[in-house]
């Protein structure tokens, strides 16, 4: 049985998987590793829709660790730069006028 199929042999919700795989990989990154919502987008299968994966941390009922997400210009997430940036700090992040300018691990690695 393949990971995407059910227990009753029909296909499961397309959304349920897209969600399912994005998750996965939020939930895979690390202390101190920040990464983009186009490189979460491209490692879950679906590459070119970072859109995606904005939509969905902000609807999961899943625990994820939205704060190593930017946009690709290290941009901070609007209206929540000062949260986001006390979480980065605690795993020895770098910020900078409202980017990531260092982090230990990830796309914006030292």
């Amino acid at each position: 049985m393949n990971a995407d199929d059910t227990d009753d042999g029909t296909e499961p919700d397309p959304a349920v998987v897209r969600e399912r795989r994005i998750v996965d990989v939020l939930m895979a990154l690390q202390e101190g590793e920040v990464t983009t919502y186009g490189d979460v987008a491209a490692v879950a299968g679906y590459p070119k829709q970072s859109r995606l994966v904005g939509r969905i941390l902000q609807t999961t009922d899943h625990d994820v660790p939205w704060w190593r997400v930017v946009n690709a210009a290290g941009r901070l997430v609007p209206g929540h730069e000062a949260e986001q940036i006390e979480l980065l700090r605690e795993e020895d992040v770098i910020t900078r006028n409202g980017r990531v300018v260092s982090a230990p691990h990830g796309r914006f690695g030292a």
